[in-house]
């Protein structure tokens, strides 16, 4: 695979790029959202939005929500482009995701939907631990699991 950088992105078309990821992937595939609903979400400005570029190609894309009340570090969005899985991409983006939020908060939070075991797998495998569920979270029978990776309590936690 050709080298890659992870930066903020830059364009409406590398959104569009994000979104379409999104759009074809589980969860969100299978949980029936369009190119519409996922463009919304990635142009969502609440959100810290970030690619993985491979060879010019938008590969990866990272949503994170920083400095929102009640959770200060959240992974709201996470998925990979087919022809990139299995690489090594979504482990450096992570990381990534991981860094940035760790300068502002001890922990990092994120959702599994219950169906996606793939991904359950990805984050117990990077220190992710379920601390909550979340019964029929977007649709009926469907759950989301809470997880945290975390570097200790908010108690001397020194914020850079």
């Amino acid at each position: 695979m050709s080298e890659f950088f992870i930066r903020l992105i830059s364009s409406d078309d590398e959104a569009r790029a994000g979104a379409e990821i999104m759009a074809s992937t589980d969860p969100w595939l299978r949980l029936g959202r369009t190119f519409e609903h996922t463009y919304r979400t990635v142009s969502n400005p609440t959100f810290e939005r970030c690619v993985a570029i491979v060879g010019g190609k938008v590969a990866r894309i990272v949503l994170l929500a920083i400095n929102l009340p009640l959770i200060n570090g959240y992974v709201a969005a996470l998925a990979v482009g087919a022809e990139f899985r299995n690489a090594g991409v979504g482990s450096k983006l992570l990381r990534f995701a991981e860094e940035r939020i760790f300068e502002k908060s001890p922990n990092v939070f994120l959702c599994v939907t219950s169906f996606n075991i793939d991904a359950q797998r990805f984050y117990a495998r990077h220190g992710y631990a379920q601390v909550g569920l979340l019964k029929d979270y977007d649709v009926p029978g469907v759950d989301e699991f809470l997880m945290r990776k975390t570097r200790g309590a908010w108690a001397g936690f020194g914020a850079k």
